[in-house]
């Protein structure tokens, strides 16, 4: 066992300031645990929101030495405990109090998507015909724990505060989702491009990085949205065609 020092931000939206905390460290502790003894051992009025202890609720999300991480799943082994290990809140969301952040206006934004409308069945047995290809393409994003990592650090909501303009990578996820499932018969893209904000996004995919499921969020549901919205109203041709077709 050794000791080592966690430098934790303390204080709620009025404001606030680091304090160091030394605690005991053994093999196989991750950050949640350290940031628990230490509630144990000198702190019990330090805020921090967890549950599942797995790496799959998204609840712990904060910044460890300046990267945003779930601490759940940060080893203090790939850390150098030589320094003091930094834990802050998400630098995006407004602060609760300590590493609490109100993440809140993440699930107002979710509302405002159409939700899945599934087209009619196939067959008269209710069923439906599709391929196996477009059935495993949005798998991938069911993957996501709403750790809200990528919105996080979406230079968007991060640097420009656009809250109101920009839904954010993890709802172009979820938007991507739907629009990919073969069953879906919603139409999203007007929004995406009018109310959501899709040309935001410049692709930097620093969304992916911190993705702790390894959700390819840019390549494979941001540039595809982006490619079927640029398609459906910016395409010329597709234009002229609607223009003597009605449709």
């Amino acid at each position: 066992m050794a000791d080592a020092t966690f430098r934790i931000w303390r204080g709620d939206k009025s404001g606030g300031g680091y304090k160091d905390y030394t605690t005991q460290t053994s093999e196989g502790m991750v950050v949640l645990d350290a940031v628990h003894q230490i509630q144990a051992e000198s702190a019990p009025d330090l805020a921090v929101r967890w549950n599942c202890k797995a790496g799959k609720c998204g609840s712990c999300s904060a910044e460890i030495n300046g990267m945003p991480r779930l601490m759940c799943m940060t080893r203090l082994n790939t850390l150098d405990l030589s320094q003091a290990v930094t834990v802050q809140p998400m630098k995006t969301f407004p602060k609760i109090r300590d590493l609490v952040t109100d993440v809140s206006w993440n699930y107002k934004v979710k509302t405002k998507i159409a939700r899945f409308a599934p087209r009619k069945p196939d067959a008269a047995d209710g069923t439906w015909r599709m391929n196996q290809a477009d059935v495993d393409r949005p798998q991938e994003f069911r993957k996501c724990i709403e750790c809200y990592l990528c919105q996080n650090v979406c230079h968007v909501l991060r640097d420009h505060q656009m809250f109101d303009d920009f839904i954010g990578p993890r709802f172009l996820v979820y938007a991507a989702n739907m629009e990919m499932n073969p069953i879906d018969s919603g139409d999203r893209l007007g929004a995406l491009k009018d109310q959501f904000g899709i040309g935001l996004c410049n692709i930097t995919k620093c969304c992916t990085k911190v993705c702790p499921e390894e959700i390819k969020i840019t390549d494979n549901a941001i540039i595809p949205l982006k490619e079927r919205v640029v398609d459906e109203y910016f395409d010329p041709v597709r234009k002229l065609f609607k223009m003597f077709t009605g449709k």
